[in-house]
């Protein structure tokens, strides 16, 4: 072998320090590109196996980091998981801890998602539950679920309250009937006395024609239709007044 050979192999069995220190530098500063030297022998080159092991794996997380980003956050892919090469330990904890994350924000996202879904289907017996896997729902999750809860709650009490105003008024004959729908605001209050204005002016427009034509099947031709009106019930309040005045003529 010759010299110059010899002194090859003996620096294959240094380590530099100066590389070394570049390297770690260089993975301080987030760069995880850097490697150490792959031909190393004996000592020196198990510690520069090791180290471009590391930084492998680091650049891994990295990369898979933004690979669920992407598929979980951007294209709503919420199956999709961290898959990192590891060796156990620390490593494992750190793969563990991301994929419980995503499994915690996307849970109780699934479930609004889906209670929202019935909603938009018409199905108002659906609520979010508050509880996954035996943990309670805190902070803004519980906050969230709370007011799609009591979302859920005024749509199905105003819901039942203008069909029962609905079918009384419309179907049974039952005049006089209010939807009854407690702590509402907003456009839930005014669609509440949109319907009541509706039914009372129905009840009182019905009960003062029924009020004058019973007058005038019993012979009281002093009676008119004084209740205010408009459309279809002013043209009939005008026909039956006009009725009144022809048949108080001939009487």
């Amino acid at each position: 072998m010759s010299e110059q050979d010899q002194r090859s192999n003996d620096s294959l069995d240094v380590l530099d320090e100066k590389q070394l220190l570049q390297v770690l530098l260089a993975f301080k500063k987030g760069d995880f590109s850097v490697r150490m030297p792959y031909d190393l022998n004996g000592m020196p080159g198990k510690i520069a196996d090791t180290l471009n092991d590391i930084l492998d794996m680091q650049e891994n997380v990295v990369q898979e980091v933004q690979t669920v980003e992407r598929v979980v956050g951007k294209e709503g892919n919420t199956n999709r998981r961290f898959m990192c090469r590891s060796t156990g330990g620390s490593w494992n904890a750190f793969n563990d801890s991301l994929n419980n994350l995503i499994s915690d924000l996307i849970q109780p996202t699934s479930e609004m998602v889906r209670v929202i879904n019935a909603v938009a289907q018409g199905d108002l017996s659906q609520k979010v539950e508050l509880e996954f896997e035996g943990r309670a729902l805190t902070g803004e999750f519980l906050r969230t679920a709370n007011n799609i809860n009591r979302m859920v709650n005024q749509l199905g009490t105003f819901a039942a309250e203008v069909t029962r105003v609905a079918r009384e008024v419309g179907t049974e004959g039952i005049l006089g009937g209010q939807a009854e729908v407690t702590d509402v605001s907003g456009t839930w209050r005014d669609l509440t006395e949109s319907v009541n204005n509706m039914a009372s002016n129905l009840t009182d427009q019905v009960r003062n024609i029924a009020d004058v034509t019973t007058a005038v099947a019993k012979g009281d031709l002093s009676r008119k239709i004084t209740v205010n009106a408009k459309g279809e019930f002013l043209e009939l309040k005008n026909t039956i007044n006009t009725m009144v005045d022809q048949l108080s003529t001939f009487a």
